[in-house]
């Protein structure tokens, strides 16, 4: 089954080989197909597979229309007007030039959001400034110097708040993980280059977004143009090139994908584009198809059932994912106010320690592990979640059994 809206609309994934897709500024668009009942076919449609509303981005063409050549280079010409002002090489030059000035003459233009150099001033004398004193410390943190993108029908930014980043970090560490993928989730790319900083052994990170603003505090080794609704790399070779290379697990580094997507993004397009990320960390480690990339999806606990249909072998995790940003979603919010975001994973959920200085409490006795969690349920009711699992050795087999019970008891 694919994704259906109220208008009956499905998502049909293009063949990737299909060098008919239409292009939006957003890369390939998706295909749609209108539906009225479930005998009668629609008619098909591409529309951008990054804005819901037309009026942010008004690709539209009928699957099987016949573009005009006048229409395809107005077209062509409007995805160039949308493009960044630079290259991400030139950004990359430009952060340099900006790091060796005087920490008096470094300026963060808040209206172009972008770092300008001294002979660019006055460009910008009409625009707000927010310092004449960008510090190197502002500069590790951007997604702090960068202000949010709001635009709830396309690339609505919201962050991880710091707990989340550093249990997510803790946990997956503890692991064995030494490579993060970070799809989407910038906080958590900032964070791990902040702990590099702070010594201990290297983490390495590399961040997938469609945000292009993170090229100018990020090499092309570090970040990578991104669209998770089409799994299309701006910078198509030289990113995939990038790509591909950190994928590699050369030397035993462990690689775990975490992401992040818009709370309202269609499942099926997102799930298409991490299985192929799935398949290119198969392919450059040669491994066999029945191996899954370790993967960590934060998104709302109701979309349960839709990621299971894509990956069946994901469990939810009952972790709470708070954001820094969101008005609602932050850490000590209750009743409905409470991030319904939840972590989705192949990993063992048994690996997951959950943090008891947040009501997470876990009784250790003997062979039985009981976790006690005070959670949302799925209908917003409070509940106390007892979780035991018992391991029974067998000495004859020398193996271990699981089984677990779960008893959940309301409270007021």
């Amino acid at each position: 089954m694919g994704d259906a809206t109220s208008d009956s609309i499905e998502v049909i994934i293009p063949n990737e080989n299909d060098k008919t897709v239409p292009r939006c500024s957003h890369g390939p668009a998706l295909l749609f197909e209108r539906t009225r009942n479930v005998a009668q076919k629609g008619r098909r449609f591409y529309a951008c597979s990054a804005c819901r509303d037309r009026k942010d981005c008004n690709l539209f063409q009928w699957e099987d229309e016949k573009i005009s050549e006048v229409r395809s280079l107005a077209r062509e010409a409007q995805n160039s007007s949308k493009s960044p002002p630079f290259t991400h090489q030139e950004y990359s030059s430009r952060f340099l030039k900006f790091v060796s000035l005087p920490v008096e003459q470094r300026r963060f233009c808040v209206d172009c959001q972008l770092l300008i150099l001294p002979g660019e001033w006055m460009n910008h004398a009409k625009h707000r400034a927010l310092s004449e004193n960008v510090s190197v410390q502002m500069l590790k943190r951007p997604s702090l110097l960068l202000s949010p993108l709001d635009n709830k029908k396309s690339n609505a930014q919201y962050l991880f708040a710091d707990r989340s980043c550093n249990f997510l970090l803790d946990v997956l560490l503890g692991l064995g993980f030494q490579k993060f993928l970070c799809v989407g989730t910038p906080r958590l790319h900032e964070r791990i280059k902040l702990r590099n900083a702070e010594g201990g052994s290297p983490i390495k990170s590399l961040l997938l977004d469609i945000d292009y603003r993170f090229c100018q505090f990020y090499g092309q080794d570090e970040f990578c143009r991104y669209n998770m609704f089409n799994h299309y790399f701006f910078d198509e070779q030289e990113a995939v090139t990038e790509f591909k290379a950190f994928l590699c697990e050369e030397g035993g580094a462990k690689v775990i994908m975490i992401t992040d997507p818009p709370f309202g993004g269609l499942v099926k397009p997102l799930a298409n584009s991490f299985s192929q990320i799935s398949q290119t960390w198969k392919s450059v480690n040669d491994e066999s198809e029945h191996v899954e990339m370790p993967i960590i999806w934060t998104f709302p606990y109701f979309f349960e059932s839709r990621i299971l249909e894509y990956f069946p072998s994901f469990s939810m995790l009952d972790y709470q994912v708070d954001y820094e940003n969101h008005p609602l979603y932050k850490h000590g919010m209750t009743g409905r106010k409470q991030s319904p975001v939840r972590l989705f994973t192949n990993l063992s959920p048994k690996g997951v320690q959950l943090p008891a200085d947040e009501g997470y409490r876990t009784d250790v006795n003997g062979d039985i592990v009981m976790n006690v969690v005070t959670v949302s349920s799925h209908h917003g009711v409070t509940v106390r979640l007892v979780v035991a699992v018992l391991f029974l050795i067998t000495p004859v087999v020398r193996n271990k059994q699981a089984v677990s019970t779960v008893a959940a008891t309301n409270t007021k």
